[in-house]
């Protein structure tokens, strides 16, 4: 055929057609820098704000390494060696040129370096994060599809595990599971983590109570969400002509009104999955899980501000990522997005 668009029976790309695919993809490019950009103002804010604040806190490194019983002349000493008497503007200037370089500086109390200190927590911190969300994902998106479709009892059911998922403090069903299912019925260990390349059964075993407590309340807003945005879809009119021109419901609620309750579905997502970083810091702890919330929790406790600022920059580099891929799904699920 002319100009060589078809060849064979096989459609050719243009040039002008590469035009377009370059154009559909800018969104996407746009969201990323977009993101990108804003990151650095934003680690900037928190680090300044976490500094400061745990500079307003009663105590200090220093005190909490000497005790109660050492001599003012060996506090005064060991708060020269540690930096401490240095002016607040000081003591931040000299972290944040360090920190440029990827250099967070040492633990004041075990001397290990930040970094190993965060990267070696991070995977069990990872691990309850996303366990918890894939769980939230599949059982509120379920419970939220069938009490949407079937409704009656099963809807009411989804509204009362709504109110109990968001009432019930993590702790205290943390606390409940360990009670029920470890110490009575035996079937998981009730502290404690194993290492994946050690056991991946007792990875696996080590994670399950501490993931559901994290994820009942994500299950609970899930399942919430997505009846109430399948039941907005279903309701309206290209559904109802759909149903009249004789396509089969279960094609339409899973292709098209699952398909357009998405976005919604992806933003609960997200805003679940940044809540997850401060559930992490109670369910670690009452789990006994050496992950990055019980390292906040000690580091916190004694004063010991190169973990706590190395953890603060990682947690808000994690809520970039999550915030990045949240608005890269909306932009590739809403069509209005990549076209306005």
């Amino acid at each position: 055929m002319a100009d060589g668009v078809i060849t064979s029976g096989v459609p050719r790309r243009t040039g002008q057609d590469n035009v377009f695919v370059a154009v559909a993809r800018m969104p996407l490019l746009r969201v990323f820098v977009r993101r990108m950009l804003m990151a650095i103002p934003l680690l900037f804010v928190i680090s300044v704000l976490s500094f400061v604040l745990v500079s307003l806190t009663p105590g200090d490194a220093a005190q909490a390494i000497l005790g109660t019983q050492a001599t003012q002349d060996q506090y005064e000493a060991l708060r020269s060696s540690l930096g401490l008497d240095q002016p607040l503007f000081v003591q931040y200037w000299h972290w944040l040129t360090h920190a440029i370089t990827g250099d967070f500086g040492s633990s004041l109390f075990s001397g290990e370096t930040v970094s190993n200190a965060i990267l070696t927590r991070l995977p069990v911190t990872l691990s309850l994060m996303f366990g918890a969300l894939l769980v939230s994902l599949v059982l509120g998106v379920a419970l939220g599809l069938f009490s949407a479709v079937r409704g009656g009892v099963l809807g009411r059911a989804v509204d009362g595990l709504a109110l109990v998922g968001f009432a019930l403090p993590g702790f205290w069903v943390g606390a409940m599971l360990i009670v029920i299912f470890a110490v009575e019925l035996r079937w998981f260990p009730p502290t404690g983590y194993v290492e994946f390349a050690d056991s991946p059964q007792g990875w696996l075993s080590s994670l399950v109570l501490p993931v559901f407590a994290l994820a009942l309340s994500g299950i609970a807003a899930l399942a919430k969400q997505t009846r109430e945005a399948l039941l907005d879809v279903l309701n309206s009119e290209y559904i109802r002509m759909a149903r009249a021109n004789g396509i089969r419901y279960r094609s339409i609620v899973f292709v098209n009104a699952l398909k357009n309750s998405s976005v919604r579905v992806v933003t609960v997502l997200g805003v679940q999955a940044v809540g997850l970083l401060g559930g992490t810091v109670v369910v670690e702890n009452v789990f006994a899980l050496p992950g990055l919330g019980s390292l906040a929790v000690n580091s916190t406790a004694q004063h010991d501000l190169p973990v706590i600022q190395g953890i603060v920059v990682y947690f808000t580099l994690l809520v970039v990522v999550i915030n990045l891929i949240v608005d890269l799904a909306y932009t590739w699920l809403n069509p209005k997005v990549r076209t306005s």
